[in-house]
């Protein structure tokens, strides 16, 4: 009898708060090419977000939400979506990602959070690691995220100019 499991390039299905088209799309372009993401919907503003988000019909693995939204923030995200599963994993994407910013968003539920301008390699290794963990096979990526080993550096870089 054969045991269903994650296949190892499954992909994180994932849910992007972000007000900036252009932004935004250059975002998704970036993940999906350089990470193993699927983006299955997108807000730009807080209530839209969290609607989605709790909705029971909606399910991702992965929320990536910016603090300065069209209208709410995304600190406002992260508090309505505090009921969620902690299998949702919650991560912050700002230009803004100061030392108190920080503190915030964990405080309020984030797993992670990375500067737009300067982290988007970090972003990467947490997806992959993430994507690791679920398929079962956690430790080896780990540790090479620990280690800040990637096999994709130069289209995340250039994700990251683009970003900026």
């Amino acid at each position: 009898m054969r045991t269903e499991r994650p296949f190892p390039m499954d992909k994180i299905k994932t849910f992007i708060v972000e007000d900036s088209s252009v932004v935004r799309e250059n975002l998704i372009a970036a993940l999906e090419e350089s990470a193993p993401i699927e983006v299955i919907g997108v807000a730009e503003d807080e209530p839209s977000a969290i609607a989605w988000l709790l909705d029971k019909d909606h399910r991702c693995d992965l929320v990536i939400v910016d603090i300065f939204l069209r209208s709410g923030t995304g600190l406002g995200v992260l508090k309505g979506i505090g009921a969620l599963t902690t299998d949702t994993k919650r991560v912050v994407l700002s230009n803004h990602a100061t030392p108190d910013i920080r503190t915030k968003c964990l405080e309020l539920g984030a797993d992670e959070v990375f500067d737009k301008s300067n982290e988007l390699e970090q972003m990467l290794f947490f997806v992959n690691r993430l994507r690791s963990e679920r398929a079962g096979l956690g430790k080896p990526l780990q540790e090479a995220s620990r280690r800040g080993e990637a096999s994709t550096d130069r289209p995340m870089a250039e994700a990251s100019e683009r970003l900026s």
